[in-house]
C-alpha cells in the first residue's frame, strides 16, 4: 500500500486520525481531529489505567493512580504556593517518577513548565532560570547542590522545592517530600482531584531552551496542542508502518515497556516519547544512568519492547561483549533520532536483534516528531529520516528563502503543522527570523524524494550533535576566544562510529602566547557542560582560512581530522 492511500484510509472521515483544518494564530492549520484537548485532561484520562505501572525506577514502582493521585496532590501546592496560568516553573532534575507527575502539575493548571538540562553548568541554568523568569523551581538533591548559590541571582524566583535532598534544606528550599511524601507514600495519597483550571488547546505550556548558533540560548515557547499532536502523530505511524505491511492496526494501542534512556528535559523523550507512553498506558523504566550491561539487565527482568533514543544507545547494545548472557528477546523496536546514523546499524538491529529500527527527524522548535521512518522503510531507505505525518508539510527552499526547489534538489528544510511552537521566548526577531506563516525555516540542509520521504544532507546551522546532545559551535567557540592566549579559532565536528560525531577545535595562538590541549579543554570545562568539551585541539600556525566574506571555511578544517574518526 502506498504512503498516499495509507493517509487516504486512516485519515478518511470518522476515522481514528481524521484530521480538520483550525486556525492557529491567524494560519488555517491541519490538526488532528480525535487528539485531546490539553495535557491536562490526557493527565486526567490516563487515571483509566490504575492499578497499570507506569513508572519504574530502581525499586521505584508507581502505578498510573498514584501518579494521577501524586499530580493532583502537587497541582494544588502548586495554587497554594501562588503559581497561576502562566507563570513559569522551571524543573531541573534527571529522570525520575517525580518528573512527570510535576510536569503534568504544572500544565494542568495553565503554568508553564521549563525543563532545563540537568547536565549544564550552574551559569547556564542560572541564564534559563533568569530569561524564562521562573517563580518556582523544582530540582533534585545533585542540581540543588549545584545550584543553591545562583537562586538569589534570579529575581523572579520566589521558591525552591527539592527532592531527594542531600542533606538540610534552607530557605527558599522545602523538600518535595514535605509535601507529598517519598513516591512509596503515593498510593495512599488522599484523592483530592484536579483543582478547576481554564486551559485551552494553544495555551502556552512549556519552553525548551535550544542554543543558537549565535548568542544565548533561545526558549522555544510550546503549547499543549504541540504536545497532544505528537501522542496522534506516533500511533499514526505505527498504523501506517502495520498497513504497509499489509497487517491490520488494531482499534487500540498495545500498552508496551519502554526503557527511556534520554532525558525528559529533551523534547524527543519528553514529547516524542512520554507522550505516546502516557496515552497507550505503557510502563516507562528509567535508568541512574546509562550502561549498557545494567540496560540488558533491565530490558531481561522488565522485558521491555522498545528501548533507542540514539545511536549510540543501539550500538553499546550490540556491540557489548556480555550481550549474550541475556534475554534481550523481548526487544521489537529500536528507535532514535537526534544523530547521525549508519545503514549498517539500520541492518544489523534488524538481523542480530530481530527487532525493527526506527528513525525519525525534529527538532526543539517543532516539539520532536515531523517525520517518521520505521520497520521495513527504514530497512529500504536506511539513508532517509522517513516521510512526515500527515498533519505535517514539508518544503524545501532555496537559501534565500525565495523559491520552492523541486523533488530531488538540495536546499533548506521548511516545515509546517500543529507541532510547530509559537516561537521564542521574549525574542521577538529571532521568532520572527525563523517563523513564517505557520512554517519554521529548520536550517537544515535536505531534499524529498517522490514519495516524501525526507533525506537530511547537511546542517546549514553550525551545530554538532553528539549522541543526541547539541552542540553549538559559537558557544564553544566563544569560550576559547576568551582564553588571552587564543586569537582565532573554530569548532568543527569530527566523526565518531557510536555517538555520530563530536566536537574537535582548531586554534590559532596570539604570537608569544602559548596554550597545550589539555589546559584549553579545562578551559571549556570549567565554563559549559562536559559534552561540549573538544575531544581534540589541532594548533596552526597561521589565521584559519576564509571566504570573501570572512566566514571560516570549516570544511577545508575537517580535512584536518580526516582519518582520525574515533571507534
Amino acid at each position: 500500500m502506498s504512503l498516499e492511500q495509507t493517509k487516504a484510509l486512516l485519515t478518511a472521515p470518522g476515522a481514528k486520525f481524521e484530521m480538520e483544518t483550525v486556525d492557529i494564530r491567524g494560519v488555517p492549520t491541519r490538526v488532528w481531529k480525535n487528539a485531546p484537548p490539553s495535557l491536562r485532561v490526557l493527565a486526567q484520562m490516563v487515571r483509566a489505567y490504575g492499578a497499570r505501572e507506569f513508572t519504574i525506577y530502581e525499586n521505584e514502582r508507581v502505578t498510573f493512580e498514584a501518579n494521577y493521585r501524586a499530580t493532583a496532590h502537587i497541582a494544588r501546592k502548586l495554587i497554594e504556593m501562588g503559581v497561576g496560568k502562566g507563570d513559569r516553573v522551571a524543573l531541573a532534575m534527571r529522570n525520575l517518577p517525580e518528573w512527570p507527575a510535576i510536569f503534568f502539575a504544572g500544565v494542568s493548571i495553565g503554568a508553564i513548565m521549563v525543563p532545563l538540562n540537568a547536565w549544564w553548568t550552574s551559569g547556564e541554568l542560572e541564564y534559563a532560570m533568569k530569561d524564562s523568569g521562573a517563580k518556582l523551581l523544582f530540582v533534585d538533591g545533585e542540581r540543588h547542590e549545584r545550584l543553591k548559590h545562583c537562586y538569589a541571582a534570579a529575581p523572579d524566583l520566589e521558591r525552591v522545592v527539592v527532592s531527594r535532598a542531600k542533606g538540610d534544606l534552607e530557605a527558599p528550599a522545602a523538600a518535595l517530600e514535605s509535601l507529598i511524601g517519598a513516591v512509596s507514600d503515593w498510593t495512599s495519597l488522599e484523592d483530592v482531584g484536579f483543582p478547576d483550571a481554564d486551559v485551552a488547546p494553544d495555551d502556552d505550556a512549556t519552553i525548551f531552551y535550544t542554543s543558537g548558533t549565535t548568542g544565548s540560548p533561545k526558549g522555544a515557547l510550546g503549547t499543549h496542542r504541540n504536545f497532544v499532536t505528537n501522542i496522534m502523530s506516533s500511533a499514526y505511524v505505527a498504523a501506517r508502518t502495520l498497513l504497509r505491511r499489509g497487517d491490520t492496526p488494531p482499534a487500540m494501542p498495545e500498552p508496551k515497556v519502554m526503557l527511556l534512556v534520554i532525558p525528559l528535559f529533551h523534547v524527543t523523550a519528553c514529547s516524542a516519547a512520554m507522550m505516546g507512553a502516557v496515552a497507550s498506558g505503557s510502563t516507562l523504566v528509567f535508568m541512574r544512568k546509562w550502561d549498557p550491561e545494567l540496560a540488558m539487565g533491565i530490558i531481561q527482568r522488565e522485558k521491555v519492547n522498545a528501548t533507542g533514543g540514539v545511536p549510540t544507545i543501539a550500538w553499546q547494545l550490540l556491540e557489548h561483549p556480555a550481550r549474550a548472557k541475556y534475554d534481550l528477546s523481548s526487544l521489537e523496536t529500536i528507535a532514535y533520532g537526534g544523530a547521525p546514523s549508519a545503514p549498517e546499524l539500520v541492518k544489523r538491529i534488524h538481523q542480530e536483534f530481530g527487532a525493527l529500527p526506527a528513525n525519525g527527524w525534529g527538532m526543539t522548535e517543532t516539539t520532536a516528531t515531523v517525520t517518521n521512518h520505521s520497520g521495513e522503510d527504514y530497512l529500504a531507505r536506511p539513508n532517509s529520516a522517513g516521510p512526515p505525518v500527515a498533519a505535517a508539510d514539508l518544503k524545501i527552499l532555496s537559501l534565500e528563502g525565495e523559491s520552492e526547489l523541486p523533488v530531488g534538489e538540495v536546499g533548506e528544510l521548511w516545515a509546517r503543522g500543529p507541532m510547530i511552537v509559537k516561537g521564542y521566548w521574549n525574542k521577538p526577531e529571532a521568532t520572527a527570523e525563523t517563523f513564517v506563516h505557520g512554517w519554521v525555516r529548520t536550517g537544515d540542509l535536505a531534499r524529498l524524494d517522490e514519495e516524501g520521504f525526507l533525506f537530511i544532507v547537511d546542517r546549514a546551522k553550525d551545530i554538532i550533535i553528539r549522541g543526541g546532545e547539541n552542540i553549538y559551535s559559537s558557544e564553544v567557540e566563544d569560550v576559547l576566544y576568551a582564553h588571552p592566549a587564543v586569537t582565532d579559532c573554530a569548532l568543527v565536528g569530527v566523526p565518531h562510529r557510536t555517538l555520530g560525531e563530536e566536537p574537535a577545535a582548531v586554534v590559532h595562538l596570539a604570537p608569544g602566547k602559548s596554550a597545550t590541549e589539555a589546559e584549553l579543554q579545562d578551559w571549556v570545562r570549567a565554563r559549559l557542560a562536559g559534552f561540549k568539551v573538544p575531544v581534540q585541539v589541532r594548533f596552526v600556525k597561521d589565521v584559519l582560512p576564509r571566504n570573501a566574506n570572512g566566514k571560516i571555511l570549516k570544511t577545508e578544517l575537517r580535512a584536518l581530522f580526516a582519518g582520525e574518526a574515533v571507534a
